[in-house]
């Protein structure tokens, strides 16, 4: 028995096709990520959650209520699953980035936090709020549960990294999540501790609902 946690990248908005900072500003999904979250919410109730966490901006909330209704749960909002506060740099684009904070826009490519823009939250901050909400939610399912929280891609990854311990460098080595697309951790009780069973699965084209990644967690040799 194992329980697990799906976390979630909300589905396209707008800003996300054209490459704007969004952090905390609070954008809908657009056209494309409402097919995206309306695609996606059989295959992650098909894994039967019992439990379904968002964070409280748009794009995720409007994400985790597909989700909601084909597990016929209750979305539980919580601010601290938000992603990065980008500060000044919320709404540019990486050439409007360059443009107006050059010295900035070049530590960001160096992955330097030393030199952030006004109002911008660093990884440390990011990980302080992100990891005790996801345990909250680990903590949460019994043996054998399933919980599901949707969330934003760069905090998901701060999370991801710091429930399984991994140093924060180790970012580098993961692609960004698609958007709606799903990593799935499991907390098995006879082989212990926390692992990543399956990392940014999507919805595919013929793939039954029933057959989702992670859906099988029945030995160690599922994890991998």
């Amino acid at each position: 028995m194992t329980r697990r946690l799906v976390l979630v990248r909300h589905g396209q908005t707008e800003w996300n096709s054209v490459g704007r900072a969004q952090g905390h500003a609070d954008i809908s999904l657009d056209t494309t990520g409402h097919a995206q979250a309306a695609t996606a919410a059989p295959y992650l109730a098909a894994m039967r959650p019992v439990r379904l966490w968002s964070s409280d901006l748009a794009r995720a909330r409007e994400t985790a209520e597909y989700v909601a209704r084909a597990a016929s749960l209750v979305v539980e909002l919580d601010p601290r699953l938000r992603e990065y506060d980008v500060g000044v740099r919320s709404g540019l684009t990486p050439a409007e980035f360059e443009e107006r904070h050059p010295r900035e826009y070049a530590a960001w490519l160096a992955h330097d936090e030393s030199l952030l823009v006004e109002g911008e939250e660093s990884s440390t901050l990011v990980r302080e709020r992100v990891l005790p909400a996801l345990t909250d939610c680990l903590e949460a399912l019994r043996a054998g549960e399933t919980g599901i929280v949707v969330m934003h891609g760069a905090c998901l990854r701060v999370g991801l990294l710091a429930m399984l311990g991994w140093p924060p460098e180790t970012s580098r080595g993961l692609r960004g999540m698609d958007n709606c697309g799903w990593t799935v951790l499991g907390d098995h009780e006879i082989f212990g501790g926390l692992r990543m069973v399956s990392y940014n699965e999507t919805a595919s084209v013929g793939q039954h609902p029933d057959r989702a990644a992670g859906g099988d967690f029945a030995s160690d040799e599922a994890v991998g």
